[in-house]
């Protein structure tokens, strides 16, 4: 017989389930946001008062896939593994700078307030979890977190820790079963909305039936308006957080630019599968027909690592939704034939002639290709060529390689860098106008995106990568939109003296434009760009985190510099690239003074 402690707290309402292990015939509980609270049959009668306990049926007793108890208690079990020690000190260690913890961690510091959280870990409290592993609780919802999960602060009469789970919005008040411990926080499954609000969520808006399971999406009920307003305070506190400037330092973050698309954008998606079970490898079972139960195609659970069964995705275009099924089917008739699991590539693609009909120096390649400019097709292959159209021009690149996932984006992602360089209406003043800039290097360059499309406002383009793929892709791209060589070069730089190649350019006159990966730039690279102290620097980026450390670096290192060798920070702006999602994108401008 199952025992169960009643737990009497001032407005939290606890239920502690034993640990059951998850069984893949076991059904999955899937968030109550979408509905109204009911009263199902056989499942509880009302949320639990205070102090009342509630039998749980074995289906809302079962481990959400993949979710394993962890940190309960201050001080472990008695038989703690070594690995689970290890891991322990591991989490106890603060998180790297930027990462997606420490983003999170700022979040909890904001909502319990610094001198809390300080004292905390001083006296050794800060894994002190008032929760027990799948323990239920009724929770108030404070804020949202930027990684577009919600974050609840218990009542003030309670130790300080907060709670983080998904689907929630602030002001709601959520049933919540928590499923791991950390560092003055929990990490929870949503339940139940028990008092949604309703100036904020509409279940109307979701158009994807996996919504609410499924990790891709997390503002579907949200308005679009509502999405980029959480968007630009996600860049807000991305600044206060990780720049290290004074507020005087950072200009006022303007509104998030929207996408022309918010459903059907998603250029790029990538399904995956596990191996089959051993015995069916082995045996070489042929599925005769439908998917095994053992089989999922598609991305994610939410807040777990396993996979759920996908079959279409609303954000993805049309031509991708059409070619998945058709993977999917062939997928399942022959997964026993695959000795492991696989990361499957949908690219949405112009279609692309016959090589042989495309004359490598045809006097207007753009004319030349224009009957194929409306033919969508979907690229399955990681080695085969993509074709996109950015405004007028003409972009080819490897399947497998990065380009931007939302075309219908980048056409106002490209004036916008473009008007920021080259202001319409320069303001007025009593100082002479200055020069403008003839020369533009485009460093992490990739395919050439901003090279090319930025070309015809500067007399000099330079394009540096450290991939050799990626320059011959974008050497190619010059010459399929008809840019000549004495223009437009695409160099090899090396990670030590990347600037080296461009050594010719005048800085007075230069722009650099940058777009790195997420992990932002290193110190080196800093370095580099202020020995070249060019006038005017673009920093594009997908992480706007580590985009705030980079920028607040160089400031600081300029600040004491005299005239037109100090860097100021002119604007920042957010641009939203995943519609449904909660990541943003931006755009930051510097210039000397």
């Amino acid at each position: 017989m199952q025992r169960r402690l009643q737990i009497q707290v001032l407005k939290l309402s606890f239920h502690i389930a034993p640990y059951h292990t998850r069984t893949s015939s076991a059904p999955v509980l899937r968030p109550a946001y979408l509905f109204p609270r009911s009263k199902p049959a056989g499942i509880m009668t009302d949320t639990p008062r205070t102090g009342e306990v509630h039998v749980l049926p074995e289906s809302e007793l079962e481990l959400p896939i993949g979710k394993k108890p962890r940190l309960v208690g201050k001080h472990g079990s008695k038989g703690e593994s070594r690995r689970a020690k290890k891991r322990r000190e591991k989490e106890a260690q603060l998180p790297e700078i930027c990462s997606t913890e420490d983003v999170l961690w700022r979040d909890v510091i904001a909502v319990l307030g610094k001198d809390v959280v300080d004292k905390a870990l001083e006296d050794g409290t800060a894994f002190d979890s008032p929760f027990e592993y799948h323990q239920e609780v009724e929770l108030e919802i404070s804020s949202i977190c930027s990684s577009g999960e919600a974050i609840a602060l218990l009542p003030h009469d309670k130790n300080p820790w907060t709670v983080i789970l998904p689907f929630a919005l602030p002001g709601e008040r959520v049933r919540a079963r928590i499923y791991r411990n950390a560092r003055l926080h929990s990490f929870a499954d949503l339940l139940e909305v028990v008092t949604p609000n309703s100036e904020l969520r509409d279940p109307s808006r979701v158009k994807c039936k996996y919504f609410g399971s499924c990790a891709g999406c997390q503002y579907q009920m949200l308005s679009y308006e509502t999405q980029l307003d959480l968007k630009r305070d996600v860049v807000v506190k991305a600044y206060k957080n990780f720049s290290e400037l004074p507020e005087s330092s950072v200009p006022t973050i303007s509104s998030t630019i929207g996408s022309p698309l918010q459903y059907g954008y998603r250029t790029k998606l990538t399904p995956h599968f596990e191996a089959p079970p051993k015995g069916v490898r082995k045996n070489k079972t042929v599925i005769e027909e439908g998917r095994p139960e053992w089989l999922h195609i598609g991305f994610n659970r939410i807040g777990t690592s396993k996979t759920m069964d996908i079959e279409d995705c609303p954000i993805a275009t049309s031509v991708i939704n059409e070619t998945y099924p058709i993977v999917r089917e062939n997928i399942i008739k022959n997964i026993h034939t695959y000795k492991k699991g696989v990361s499957l590539l949908f690219r949405d693609s112009l279609s692309i002639p016959p090589s042989d009909s495309i004359p490598r120096e045809a006097v207007d390649p753009v004319d030349t290709l224009s009957t194929a400019l409306d033919n969508h097709v979907c690229i399955t292959d990681q080695k085969a060529t993509v074709r996109e159209k950015v405004d007028d021009w003409i972009f080819e690149y490897t399947a497998g390689s990065f380009f931007q996932n939302n075309n219908s984006v980048l056409i106002p992602l490209i004036h916008y860098v473009r008007d920021a360089i080259f202001p319409p209406s320069p303001p007025i003043t009593s100082e002479p106008e200055p020069s403008l800039p003839t020369h533009l290097v485009d460093a992490y360059c990739g395919a050439g995106l901003f090279a090319i499309t930025l070309s015809p406002r500067f007399t000099t383009v330079a394009g540096i990568e450290l991939s050799a793929e990626s320059i011959r892709c974008a050497t190619r791209n010059a010459k399929l939109n008809n840019i000549p060589d004495s223009k437009i070069t695409f160099r090899a730089g090396d990670a030590a003296d990347i600037f080296a190649t461009v050594g010719e350019f005048p800085p007075d006159k230069t722009v650099l434009l940058i777009d790195p990966p997420r992990k932002g730039c290193d110190d080196n690279f800093i370095k580099q760009l202020l020995a070249f102290r060019c006038k005017t620097v673009v920093y594009v980026s997908c992480n706007v985190h580590t985009q705030a450390r980079d920028v607040g670096a160089i400031l600081q290192a300029t600040e004491n510099e005299g005239p037109g060798r100090k860097y100021v920070l002119e604007s920042v702006r957010g641009f939203d690239l995943f519609p449904q999602t909660a990541h943003v994108e931006s755009v930051a401008v510097l210039r000397l003074v």
